[in-house]
């Protein structure tokens, strides 16, 4: 049994997936395996641009636990990516060495470019209507990877640095969000019949939350009623009556903000929500390097 492992380290979160590898014409993964720990590296780097001591010391535990998941689950290829925080942690190389000294993993700091080329890698494409364009949207807790998918071929791509830490920390900037709203506009202005696909575990939750059957879409007017309710209720309300955990609660806000904005702005009246993520990508590209 061939056994993989991807490992995102992400600004909100960071996850580790251990997947078996069925090897036949297809190469696909079943999970086996999925851990995610709330870390919100993001406060830090955004705020501060450094990593502090507590922040490294938990991300280090963090990893040697998973080196030890990896080694009991006898993983035999894996992949650990950094994103958004690492990449504007000043301390970032430097945690990154201590990383690979103490839990013996080596992590790659993924630009934004290559971040949006990972989560490609679960070619959503290949089950997408020809007919249609699409506009991809991965929201994370520092950055939003935006693609242009005609005849199911990527056209335009491009990584802002909007997240849901980002706006909680009040780190967003006016200029970026016009930088992106004019990316947006630019990109699809051509486009007729435009639908949008979102991915990062905050669509995956509002998707779950919806009450959508799987493979429907979600419409923005669904969306806006769902944030509109969301909003509605206080942070402590969202934990203790909509059962969501501490670490959603607050980034499912800006999420929506995100999402119903770029759809906005794209004209997207409907929104696929394919339930995948970097880890899947990763996966999914240890496959066609390997196999």
């Amino acid at each position: 049994m061939l056994r993989y492992a991807a490992i995102d380290i992400g600004s909100n979160a960071v996850r580790l997936l251990i997947a078996d590898i069925t090897q036949n014409d297809h190469n696909n993964f079943k999970k086996n395996t999925l851990v995610r720990v709330p870390l919100r590296l993001g406060d830090d780097a955004f705020l501060d641009q450094e990593l502090s001591e507590k922040k490294i010391n938990d991300l280090v535990k963090t990893m040697i636990a998973f080196r030890n998941l990896m080694d009991v689950y006898h993983v035999t290829q894996y992949l650990a990516c950094a994103t958004s925080a690492m990449r504007e942690a000043k301390n970032g190389k430097e945690v990154i060495d201590k990383i690979k000294e103490l839990a013996n993993i080596d992590i790659e700091i993924v630009e934004g470019q290559r971040e949006a080329s990972i989560i490609y890698s679960n070619h959503i494409e290949e089950n997408l209507d020809i007919k249609k364009s699409y506009l991809y949207i991965d929201v994370g807790g520092g950055s939003t990877e935006l693609s242009v998918f005609v005849n199911r071929q990527p056209i335009a791509s491009k990584s802002f640095n909007l997240g849901t830490i980002r706006i909680l920390d009040n780190q967003d900037k006016e200029e970026t969000w016009n930088e992106m709203k004019e990316w947006i506009k630019e990109n699809t202005k051509d486009l007729k019949q435009i639908a949008g696909i979102g991915t990062g575990g905050n669509i995956n939750k509002l998707f779950r939350m919806s009450g959508e059957k799987d493979d429907m879409p979600l419409s923005f007017l669904k969306l806006k009623n769902m944030y509109n309710e969301l909003n509605a209720y206080s942070l402590k309300e969202r934990i203790s009556v909509l059962k969501l955990n501490q670490d959603r609660a607050d980034v499912i806000i800006p999420a929506c903000e995100i999402y119903l904005t770029v759809m906005k702005w794209a004209g997207i009246k409907q929104l696929f929500v394919p339930k995948v993520g970097m880890v899947d990508g990763i996966i999914n590209l240890l496959i066609e390097e390997n196999l």
